[in-house]
């Protein structure tokens, strides 16, 4: 299938790639013309969405999935209860790069630095055990709402959310294990997706992006520990915003290469440096069923100092212990008081990592936000109907599609009457949120920036 309006690929564009091994500059314009796939990543955890679509298993990631069409996400309760993430396919290799590069992914901390909506966040929360830490960061506040959404919608207590400036990042020193930095980027790979992407790229943006990703790399690098991963990323063609980035930080930083082997049926370019420097990934929509998409991987080699815990005196909060511990399952958490008379669950093992942390970092969310007190009764949080950890004996309503589209419009859902207290409105298996039963009707607590207004067709 074509595109309704043909691409022109500017020659600025193309001029540099003719030197890339492997370009096929005829191929390359005519996958232009072509409508781009789409492509979803299932939730380890969550529901069968989309399961049954295993003869279409995108080939480096086992959870991602082509879609013959596309539908209607925002009409399918599924999505809004994270039972999917939907990630252009090319990025998904973050999860098989991962996996080779580090098979053992218990008691890491990881960073990613420039981490909304958060695709490659989700992704890493769903390959890390339960006492690794995942901080997702992104330094705009307005995307740090939409990021800290879809990490709640994919419901892991170790994954938490900051805002904060690399360079602030970068004070944490040798804190981390990985660090992942899809960087700002002038966006070619993804003309296909969004052509109007088209109209602002430029020679000079690129120019502008180079030195934007130098100096969020540079911050950022103090904190990576020695023998740590740095996983750097862009949606460009651009070698200057790629290749030539990768030998900025063999030259800067004496990073080395931490590539991994690739399946040729995949059709994805490894391009390698001059022996001894880091080689990177190319994705290109004529070669790979993806879009355009560049990756690499490095090691650090350098010594650096590391960032000792925080002398702390933990605040016991045993009332809300209490009525938290009734809700999620196992009892490795600790709950902590946060914004006002909020708490939050997070893993016993990671309270050290708070107290450092909150001394420099600003949190959109660390550990499970799990309710408040309102007297004596509990308020349970909009993110603990999502999450992975909520108990099997919590109260549920299970609900058909309509009735699940009514309370995600937080309209009445048009439930039969139950007695009084609280229930997690589930759909095929997902939670979707919370209701209050009165007895004789229900409140809908679904906070009001998550409801949708589109009607259905």
């Amino acid at each position: 299938m074509f595109l309704a309006e043909q691409l022109l690929i500017p020659e600025s564009l193309l001029k540099p790639l003719r030197s890339v091994p492997g370009f096929d500059e005829a191929a390359f314009l005519a996958a232009h013309q072509q409508v781009p796939v789409t492509s979803v990543r299932l939730h380890p955890l969550k529901g069968n969405a989309f399961r049954d679509e295993a003869d279409d298993v995108v080939a480096w990631c086992s959870q991602g999935r082509y879609l013959p069409v596309r539908p209607v996400f925002t009409l399918d309760p599924a999505f809004h209860g994270g039972a999917y993430y939907v990630q252009e396919a090319s990025s998904m290799f973050l999860d098989y790069l991962i996996r080779q590069l580090v098979p053992e992914r218990n008691n890491l901390r990881v960073l990613d630095l420039c981490a909304a909506p958060g695709g490659k966040s989700t992704l890493l929360a769903s390959l890390l055990e339960k006492d690794s830490l995942l901080v997702s960061n992104e330094v705009i506040r307005s995307r740090a709402s939409i990021l800290e959404e879809n990490m709640a919608r994919w419901g892991y207590m170790n994954a938490w959310v900051t805002s904060d400036d690399p360079a602030v990042l970068g004070k944490l020193s040798g804190y981390f294990d990985i660090i992942v930095v899809d960087a700002p980027c002038s966006g070619s790979g993804l003309f296909r997706k969004d052509p109007a992407a088209l109209d602002e790229w430029s020679e000079a943006n690129v120019e502008l992006c180079c030195q934007r990703q130098k100096r969020i790399i540079a911050d950022v690098w103090p904190s990576l520990k020695k023998g740590g991963i740095m996983v750097y990323a862009t949606c460009s063609y651009s070698p200057e915003e790629n290749e030539q980035i990768l030998k900025w930080l063999a030259v800067t930083f004496s990073a080395e290469n931490a590539g991994v082997d690739v399946p040729r049926e995949w059709g994805i370019t490894t391009v390698t440096l001059q022996e001894g420097q880091p080689a990177g990934y190319r994705f290109s929509p004529d070669k790979a069923r993806g879009e355009g998409f560049f990756i690499a991987a490095v090691r650090k080699t350098t010594d650096t100092a590391v960032a000792k815990p925080a002398k702390f005196r933990h605040k016991e909060a045993h009332q809300a212990q209490e009525r938290i511990s009734n809700l999620l399952t196992g009892d490795a958490f600790t709950c902590i008081p946060t914004d006002g008379d909020a708490f939050s669950a997070m893993h016993t093992a990671h309270v050290p990592d708070y107290y450092l942390l909150k001394n420099s970092l600003y949190f959109r969310r660390a550990g499970l936000p799990a309710g408040h007190f309102a007297g004596n009764d509990w308020l349970p949080s909009h993110d603990l109907a999502l999450s992975v950890d909520l108990a099997e004996h919590v109260p549920a309503i299970p609900v058909d599609r309509d009735t699940a589209l009514r309370f995600l419009r937080k309209e009445d859902p048009g439930l039969s009457p139950l007695a009084k207290g609280w229930y997690r409105i589930v759909y095929e298996g997902i939670g979707l949120g919370w209701v209050k039963s009165l007895g004789n009707r229900y409140n809908n607590y679904l906070p009001k920036y998550w409801r949708i207004r589109m009607q259905a067709p």
